[in-house]
């Protein structure tokens, strides 16, 4: 009796340590978009974090397979924030290369009010 009892709680837990962790569906979706996004403003592949942001991508398509729920859904989170960095690496560059345009245009003007003086 208590050895059916011990089987049935054993059977119970690893039942219950199952459906904790569903599929992240969700979450994979919400990571291929960043990742999308991330391309879709000019990131590319050359942002070492959008390169990171495919792998782990790729490693939690790998884990749900195998059926690593919560593997897959780690992974997926990491990637997503990854792939979030390597937008805003890239809008960065792209603002300091502006400001730097701006900068050059403001001393040009500059130059052009001095020898006008």
């Amino acid at each position: 009796m208590i050895n059916k009892l011990s089987c049935s709680a054993v059977l119970l837990l690893a039942m219950a340590g199952c459906a904790s962790d569903p599929q992240p569906t969700e979450q994979l979706q919400l990571t291929a978009q960043s990742i999308a996004q991330a391309k879709a403003v000019g990131a590319t592949t050359d942002i070492e974090s959008l390169k990171q942001a495919e792998a782990k991508l790729q490693l939690a398509d790998q884990a749900v397979a195998q059926q690593q729920f919560k593997e897959a859904r780690m992974l997926a989170e990491q990637a997503e924030l990854d792939a979030r960095e390597a937008e805003a690496d890239y809008l960065v560059g792209q603002s300091e290369v502006r400001l730097q345009e701006l900068n050059k245009q403001i001393n040009r003007l500059r130059t052009q009010l001095r020898a006008q003086q």
